[in-house]
């Protein structure tokens, strides 16, 4: 039998072992362990879109009479309890062709609202859909298991749930002049969402609404207890300065604050 003193550096090692192989946020090394709950995050074009100073094709602000004009997705987030969340999972580059019968839906409802491509895991810049894909949508697994499942579960759950009515017929409509109470906004989504939302703003004007849901889809509370909102926010609408400038004319604007997300 070995001495005591013989055994101390095996453990030592074996504990080093184990530390090398379990990756620093619970994970073992080469994969995430399986998220908690899944946020859909939706954006308000009207807070977004005015901060465009120039136009360009791939931006949805820019589009005139047809930019948007009701929430727009953001994504379809993996999420943990703890308030962390998986990244850049399996390494599976995204793929146009994969949701080529979903283009015209996506561009209508999930577009990007910026000029600058975005980055990926896998791919260098791209699309914004490659980068939600690449970064959120590989950790979806084993809920999701591939592209065009994420994109159609995402879309599904946008029209499922639609905040632009809910918040309309509650009398919470795009103005340049408004300001309407936070909890007012919150109460009208819980009412009809059943769980409640998480809200950002940027200064005083609602950003994103985010919903959140336990695996099988079924509606749950965001965890979120702090907000970045005021008490009373706005709604702003925005009227597109369209695309009269020619892209090589163009000043790209960054996404690097989608890219954190």
């Amino acid at each position: 039998m070995a001495s005591l003193s013989a055994q101390i550096p095996l453990c030592f090692a074996l504990m080093m072992a184990t530390w090398l192989f379990i990756g620093v946020n619970g994970s073992i090394k080469g994969g995430q362990r399986e998220f908690d709950y899944f946020a859909l995050s939706l954006q308000w074009p009207g807070t977004i879109c005015r901060q465009t100073r120039h136009c360009c094709s791939s931006n949805a602000c820019c589009r005139g009479s047809n930019s948007p004009t009701e929430f727009t997705i953001h994504g379809l987030w993996p999420d943990y309890n703890d308030g962390t969340w998986p990244a850049c999972c399996a390494r599976s580059q995204f793929d146009v062709k994969e949701i080529s019968t979903l283009l015209d839906a996506l561009e209508k409802y999930w577009p990007s609202l910026y000029c600058g491509k975005s980055s990926t895991c896998f791919s260098g810049k791209g699309l914004f859909w490659a980068h939600e894909w690449e970064k959120h949508g590989t950790c979806s697994s084993p809920v999701i298991r591939d592209e065009y499942s994420y994109f159609i579960t995402t879309l599904n759950l946008y029209f499922k749930y639609n905040v632009t009515k809910i918040l309309n017929e509650a009398g919470y409509v795009p103005s340049n002049s408004e300001r309407y109470p936070l909890g007012g906004i919150v109460s009208a989504i819980e009412k009809s969402f059943r769980a409640t939302p998480e809200v950002a703003c940027s200064k005083e004007a609602v950003e994103e609404i985010r919903l959140c849901f336990y695996k099988d889809f079924k509606p749950r509370n965001c965890l979120s207890l702090e907000t970045s909102c005021p008490k009373y926010v706005s709604l702003p609408a925005y009227v597109s300065m369209g695309s009269g400038e020619s892209e090589s004319d163009t000043a790209w604007i960054s996404e690097s604050d989608d890219e954190a997300l």
